[in-house]
């Protein structure tokens, strides 16, 4: 218990300091070319966002305009001003015609032309529209967009340039660089591919492609074929979050979100690379705006013969994002992704020489209609589709096993903001069709109606609430709040910068497996009368910006509780019709997680960063009567949940080239063979991973990855040694855009 207490006395000591701090009010701060000879004439105006919360730090530039007819007054080629905390900014300028640009690095820039005349005032007041491909905008968090930094709830945002820099072509390796996850493949590529966030079961966390769930209804999902061309950025939201994404959002919710054209001229992509063990790699995207019409779409293909007998694995990506603008405030999307993939499967290094397989085949589809009326009320309705395909031939028990998975769900919400806040409410229903193992085919219907508030109190806090009730074919009706509270406890750009604190409450529910409850086995018959697993999450958070935003830290403590986990319950007396006993799953352990994530970022110069993570998860196991494997009883740390892990990574743009260095450290952990031969842990292990891109000429560049650079031997799960040292080389070429 030393250093859950440690973390307590210090947060807590951090917190009483920064509470002891006067309250830091920063001016507007404008930098204006200084006027001589004739009166001057001024620009002024207000910047808010969709709420109608002030926007500050926004930068507005005015530069003379090309068209500009010859003035009496010198032209001032630069005038630079930054809205301040109550979003408004000044600009003096000379006569003559500027064209005017507003940009923040989370909102669409904006620009206009003005005619400024000798000693005359014009004003522009612009509601600025949040950039959700940003990295600082969060789109998962609540109902509506908001900054991340303004967000009650932990957010991690993998951005489009952390995957371009790393070259990352997979999700599960990408979702460990943001703290609180750890991701487990049974061997090398094509390995079956699992993560646990805070804490959690592989199956607590809700996967969304653009809004489309990607888990098996009431399970996990398997990430080996989660290919990352295409994707804008990916955003990892913890806590429990069943008041917006009902089931399965236990621990939290990963989302992808598909790239969108934003660019008049074509931009088109097309790259190949290749490496050790027989690897190749390559595709090409095309992504771009046709007056109304944006588009965006990608195809990629992967394989590699691997490091042993039955290790090959290969992939097929193909991705879409099309849209439409009726009007300025009305418009729709429409994402496509699909996944193929198959590979052999090595197996364990002790167990009977293998001839596995496993075959995917995965589709996911949302088309999503946003419209706003007036200035207060917002509407947006979704329809999503998910079709799941996984065939697995096992070998070493001798059984071949069918699963597909149906899922088809619509949303509908209707939002009204306010200058301080706003109110959801939302329906939401979803139809899952399965087949666990083949027939015979299952359905159930799930419906919902949730409501989601938020409000800024005063300029410092921000407050959100809501609830969901969930009516479930399985379990029938359950009510499950969330709530979170913001507070910005400083603000200032200079040495000692902004200070933010956060925190949040909520409950998740998972509802059972279709095999859980509609396995048709006589002798291992499903239970339709089980209850939800559900947990009770808390965190705490402190962010700390220094050195003029060039560091950022941050530190979250959080307080997981799980209960009614199901388990399989067997007797394995003989009986004529049974001869391996008989059992079924009831509503029977408990367990719990506590622990802290801890990150930092560093601009050390113009040209190099540094960024990494901390996380303690100390899990425990408190009930498990129905335990098949000593590792799994009470007492013990849960599976595969290591107490220690952390990242870091040195990113360098030096002379247009750029240059990764990333490190992973995992620690020992609970794991067993599951052969009786005694093992209970996995040890700890540390892989260095080096990326670069060198442009070349003429939109070509030259790309390089190397994994395991020191060739370390390890293993993510017993028994499944990883890919020793490898790399890829190759050409990217890039045209167009602008």
């Amino acid at each position: 218990m030393r250093l859950p207490r440690f973390w307590a006395v210090a947060v807590g000591s951090l917190l009483g300091f920064f509470f002891a701090i006067p309250a830091h009010a920063q001016s507007d701060s404008t930098r204006n070319a200084t006027t001589t000879g004739t009166a001057a004439g001024t620009l002024t105006g207000t910047l808010t966002d969709p709420s109608g919360a002030a926007v500050i730090g926004a930068q507005v530039t005015a530069e003379t305009a090309d068209s500009a007819g010859a003035t009496t007054s010198p032209k001032v080629a630069v005038t630079t001003a930054q809205t301040g905390l109550d979003g408004k900014f000044v600009l003096t300028l000379p006569p003559g015609r500027y064209r005017v640009k507003i940009e923040h690095r989370s909102f669409e820039s904006e620009d206009r032309e003005f005619t400024v005349t000798s000693g005359a005032a014009q004003a522009w007041d612009v509601q600025l529209r949040l950039r959700q491909a940003s990295s600082t905008v969060t789109v998962t968090a609540t109902t509506t967009p908001l900054e991340a930094d303004e967000s009650p709830y932990l957010v991690t945002v993998l951005s489009h340039e952390d995957i371009n820099d790393r070259q990352e072509l997979w999700l599960a390796p990408i979702l460990m660089t943001g703290g609180g996850v750890n991701s487990i493949r049974e061997g090398p590529y094509g390995g079956i591919t699992t993560m646990f966030l805070d804490g959690g079961n592989s199956n607590f966390t809700k996967v969304l492609i653009d809004g489309a769930p990607a888990n098996q209804p009431g399970g996990d999902i398997d990430l080996e074929g989660f290919d990352l061309q295409n994707v804008d950025k990916v955003e990892v939201l913890h806590g429990a979050s069943s008041a917006l994404y009902g089931s399965d959002a236990m621990t939290g919710v990963v989302q992808l979100f598909t790239h969108r054209g934003t660019t008049t001229t074509p931009i088109v992509t097309v790259f190949s690379d290749g490496g050790t063990f027989g690897t190749g790699h390559g595709g090409g995207q095309l992504s771009g705006v046709a007056g109304k019409f944006d588009y965006s779409a990608s195809a990629s293909y992967f394989s590699t013969q691997g490091q042993g007998d039955n290790d090959y694995f290969r992939n097929t990506a193909l991705s879409g994002n099309f849209g439409y603008k009726f009007g300025e405030n009305n418009q729709i999307h429409a994402t496509l992704r699909n996944d193929s993939n198959d590979g052999g499967q090595p197996g364990q290094t002790f167990a009977p020489t293998p001839t596995n397989h496993i075959d995917q085949h995965n589709f996911f589809a949302s088309l999503v209609w946003e419209l706003a009326h007036g200035p207060h009320w917002k509407y947006r309705l979704m329809g999503t589709d998910a079709y799941i395909r996984q065939s697995i031939f096992d070998t070493d028990f001798g059984f071949n096993t069918f699963n597909r998975f149906y899922r088809t769900g619509l949303d509908a919400q209707a939002s009204y903001v306010t200058a301080h806040g706003g109110v959801t409410v939302g329906y939401a229903y979803e139809v899952e069709n399965g087949e666990p193992g083949g027939p015979p085919h299952e359905r159930r219907n799930n419906q919902a109606g949730y409501i989601e508030g938020r409000y800024q109190l005063w300029r410092r806090v921000l407050v959100t609430a809501g609830g969901r009730a969930e009516d479930n074919a399985s379990f029938g009706t359950k009510v499950v709040p969330r709530t979170g509270i913001a507070y910005m406890a400083r603000y200032g750009h200079d040495f000692w910068g902004a200070t933010r604190l956060r925190a949040s409450y909520g409950l998740g529910i998972k509802e059972p497996t279709f095999i859980q409850s509609f396995e048709q086995d006589p002798c291992f018959p499903g239970n339709p009368d089980l209850r939800p697993e559900r947990s009770t999450t808390v965190d705490a958070g402190i962010e700390q910006m220094l050195a003029s935003d060039r560091v950022r830290l941050s530190v979250t403590y959080f307080h997981n509780d799980f209960h009614d986990i199901v388990s399989f319950s067997e007797d394995p007396t003989p009986t004529p019709m049974c001869p391996f006993g008989t059992g079924t799953f009831f509503n029977t352990d408990k367990a719990r997680a506590f622990g802290a994530i801890s990150s930092f970022e560093a601009k050390v110069t113009s040209w190099l960063r540094v960024a990494g993570n901390y996380t303690y998860d100390d899990t425990r196991v408190l009930a498990a009567p129905n335990a098949f494997d000593p590792t799994l009883a009470p007492g013990n740390r849960l599976f595969h949940r290591p107490l220690h892990s952390a990242n870091l990574t040195v990113n360098a743009r030096w002379r247009k080239i750029n240059w990764m260095l990333a490190g992973t450290y995992v620690g020992r952990a609970t794991d067993s063979d599951f052969f009786g031969m005694g093992i209970t842990s996995n040890p700890s292990w540390v892989r260095w991973d080096m990326a670069a891109t060198i442009p070349i000429h003429y939109g070509f560049s030259f790309t390089s990855r190397v994994e395991n650079l020191f060739d370390r031997q390890y293993e993510d799960a017993v028994g499944y040694p990883a890919l020793g040292r490898n790399f890829r080389l190759g050409m990217k070429y890039v045209w167009g855009g602008g």
